[in-house]
């Protein structure tokens, strides 16, 4: 056996052992849709509901503002619809690209990745929908954005590394959102439009030069 050989036999072995230990038919391009629906919806965000600010909030006479509930709820109602079509999207792509590898969809592998995912997303959104129900707003989407984080970077380790470091960047986001949060529309739109799209292109463009 030359040394070329090999060489081959371990790029092989470890293909193998990361196709075993990690699902990697990830869609790049679903990152990418996931980041357009994010874009749309806060358009649609800014333009027919922001308009109503004056709605929005109010001033009362010691200064605080209160935000009422009725359109806050139509913006988490937006932010339900996007988050619905990305993982309707995720999954489907992820199923083609799958089949198109010659994987399975559904495997310990995969289910692992899904329920590491699931716990700081399912504790997040818990804490969120308690916070909201108190009326307080005001860290809504430095939360989000820091659980989603928390979420990429703890299912990482079953999947591809670019998700982890989509995973960091969402949490620094979050953090420096949460020092700003007159700014979290800003925030929210950078991390789950832009910030999908950036590493939803760089996916894609790996699994292009895979191919």
């Amino acid at each position: 056996m030359t040394n070329k050989d090999y060489l081959n036999d371990l790029s092989h072995i470890k293909e193998l052992m990361n196709r075993s230990s990690r699902f990697l038919s990830l869609s790049g391009l679903s990152g990418i849709l996931a980041g357009i629906y994010a874009l749309v919806g806060a358009a649609f965000s800014y333009y027919y509901i922001f308009p109503r600010r004056s709605s929005i909030l109010t001033l009362s006479q010691d200064n605080i503002v209160y935000v009422h509930s009725h359109y806050f709820k139509l913006l988490l109602l937006v932010l339900a619809l996007v988050a619905g079509a990305s993982i309707f999207t995720a999954y489907i792509l992820s199923a083609r690209q799958a089949k198109k590898n010659g994987e399975q969809m559904w495997t310990p592998v995969s289910k692992r990745l899904l329920i590491n995912f699931l716990i700081p997303m399912v504790a997040g959104g818990i804490y969120i929908l308690i916070k909201i129900k108190s009326q307080h707003y005001g860290l809504t989407a430095s939360l989000m954005l820091l659980f989603y984080g928390l979420a990429l970077v703890n299912a990482s380790k079953y999947t591809l590394g670019t998700i982890r470091y989509l995973g960091y960047s969402q949490i620094v986001l979050g953090l420096i959102c949460a020092a700003f949060p007159g700014y979290g529309f800003w925030f929210w739109v950078l991390g789950f439009g832009c910030l999908h799209i950036l590493y939803g292109t760089l996916m894609y463009s790996k699994e292009n030069k895979a191919a």
